[in-house]
C-alpha cells in the first residue's frame, strides 16, 4: 500500500495523531445494541466477535435528538449540537419565517475532522447511503465524497471519483434496501483496496432496522453480511471505528397499531386557538422509514406569555417523559439556542410525537412503526478493532459520546 501521512492535525480543539494504516469509522445507522446481541448470540458475526474480543465493545451516549443528520454531524466534528449547530433533519427558520431541510453545510457551525484530515494529508473517502448527509459530510474536505443512493451521478469534479459502480463493482442500490447499506461498506473496501483512500468515514442507512426487529431473519441475514464486510476491512490491515447515530424502537400500542401522540392538535384542543407550531425535526425525504414521526419535537407559540402553562400541562401528558423551555434545552439537551422552539418534547419508549394526522402519511411504511429521536435511542453501541491504550481504557469507564469515535479509534488504539 503507498505510504500513509501520519501528520497530525486539529480539529474543534481536539488534537489526532493517526497511526500508518487505513482508518476506518463506521456509522452503523439505526443500530440499537440489541441487533448486534441478536445476531453474536447465533454466532452470525465471527468477525465482530473477533474484533471485539482484541478491541473494545461497550455503550456510549449519543447526541439528542437521536436523529440521522444530528449525530452524523457530531460524529465528523466531535462536538455536540449546541457547538455545530445541526440540530435535526427539519427546523423552523424563524429569520426566513420557513421550514426547512437542515441537510446542508450551510447549517454547520463546526469544522470536520474529515477536512483537517484531508488537509494533513489523508487520503479522504467518504460514503454515505443517504444523499440527504453528503454536503454536511464533504463540507471544506478533500478526497472522495459520495452517496449510495446517488453513486451512478458521481463525477470527479464534484464527488471525487468517477465510475463509482465500476470501481466498487456494484450498480447503485435501491435506498429502500438492505443493499444500500452493504454498498456504503463494499465501497470503503474497494477504496482502500484500489489505493483510493486511507482515511474512511462510512454511514450507513437505518431502512432494516425501521423495518425489522433484531430477532428476525432479515436483520439477522444483514448483519451477518454486515461481519462480512467488516472482515475484508480488517483484512486489509484498517483499524475500525464503529458506532450509531441512535438506536430504533418499536412505537406501537399492544394491537400493533401505531403509538401517536398528535402535539398541535392536543394543544389547540386544550389551549384553544392556532397559536402553536409544531414541528418534527425527524422530517427527510425518507418516508417509508418513519412517516416523520419520531418521539422528539419542538414548539413555537405566537403567546410567549403562555410557554410556562404549557409546558407544565404537557409535562402530565401520558406518553410525554419530558419538556424543556429553551433555556433548560440548551443546557441539558444540549442545544443550539436559535435552532429548537419554545419548548422540547421527547416522548416515551413505545410513543411518537407528531404534528397533525395530516402531515403523516403511514401508509408508506413497509412495516410496523419503528422509530427513534428521543431518550429511549440514546445508548448506542461503541466497537473497535485494536485494543485501547491505559488513557482510553479509563475514558471508556467514564461517560463517552458516540461522537468521540474518531477519537477513540485514531488517538485510543494500540496499532
Amino acid at each position: 500500500m503507498p505510504s500513509v501521512s501520519t501528520q497530525a492535525f486539529s480539529a474543534n480543539n481536539k488534537t489526532y495523531k493517526p497511526a500508518a494504516k487505513p482508518i476506518v469509522v463506521i456509522c452503523l445507522d439505526g443500530s440499537a445494541d440489541e441487533y448486534i446481541d441478536a445476531t453474536m448470540a447465533r454466532d452470525r458475526m465471527p468477525n465482530l466477535k473477533k474484533m471485539t474480543i482484541k478491541g473494545y465493545r461497550g455503550m456510549v451516549r449519543g447526541a439528542l435528538p437521536s436523529f440521522t443528520n444530528v449525530n452524523n454531524s457530531s460524529i465528523v466534528t466531535g462536538v455536540s449540537p449546541a457547538v455545530h449547530g445541526i440540530s435535526g433533519n427539519f427546523f423552523y427558520d424563524a429569520a426566513k419565517d420557513q421550514e426547512v431541510m437542515m441537510n446542508s453545510a450551510e447549517y454547520l457551525r463546526a469544522e470536520t475532522i474529515l477536512a483537517a484530515a484531508s488537509k494533513a494529508g489523508r487520503k479522504l473517502g467518504v460514503v454515505t447511503a443517504k444523499e440527504k448527509l453528503r454536503d454536511i459530510l464533504s463540507h471544506k474536505m478533500t478526497g472522495i465524497a459520495f452517496s449510495a443512493e446517488k453513486a451512478n451521478l458521481a463525477k470527479k469534479e464534484t464527488h471525487g471519483i468517477d465510475n463509482a459502480e465500476e470501481v466498487i463493482g456494484q450498480k447503485t442500490p435501491a435506498i429502500y434496501s438492505a443493499e444500500a447499506s452493504l454498498f456504503v461498506l463494499r465501497a470503503g473496501v474497494a477504496l482502500i483496496e484500489k489505493g483510493l483512500a486511507d482515511f474512511l468515514y462510512l454511514s450507513l442507512t437505518d431502512y432494516m432496522q425501521h423495518t425489522y426487529s433484531p430477532e428476525t431473519e432479515e436483520s439477522l441475514a444483514f448483519y451477518e453480511a454486515i461481519d462480512k464486510e467488516l472482515g475484508r476491512l480488517l483484512e486489509l490491515g484498517s483499524i475500525v471505528g464503529a458506532t450509531a447515530d441512535h438506536g430504533m424502537n418499536a412505537k406501537i400500542k399492544a394491537d400493533g397499531s401505531p403509538n401517536v401522540l398528535f402535539v398541535e392538535d392536543m394543544l389547540e384542543a386544550q389551549f384553544g386557538g392556532n397559536g402553536f407550531r409544531v414541528i418534527c425535526p425527524i422530517t427527510d425525504p425518507y418516508v417509508k422509514h418513519h412517516g416523520a414521526l419520531g418521539s422528539y419535537v419542538v414548539v413555537h407559540l405566537e403567546d410567549k406569555s403562555k410557554i410556562n402553562t404549557v409546558k407544565d400541562w404537557l409535562t402530565i401528558q401520558p406518553g410525554i417523559t419530558e419538556v424543556y423551555d429553551r433555556a433548560t434545552a440548551v443546557r441539558v439537551l444540549e442545544q443550539p439556542e436559535d435552532r429548537i422552539g419554545d419548548l422540547v418534547v421527547l416522548s416515551g419508549r413505545d410513543v411518537v410525537v407528531g404534528r397533525r394526522p395530516k402531515y403523516h402519511d403511514l401508509s408508506a411504511l413497509d412495516g410496523t412503526l419503528r422509530s427513534h429521536g428521543g431518550r429511549y435511542e440514546e445508548m448506542v453501541p461503541m466497537l473497535i478493532s485494536h485494543p485501547l491504550n491505559e488513557e482510553y481504557r479509563i475514558k471508556a469507564a467514564g461517560d463517552p459520546r458516540n461522537f468521540d469515535i474518531f477519537d477513540f479509534t485514531v488517538n485510543g488504539t494500540i496499532a
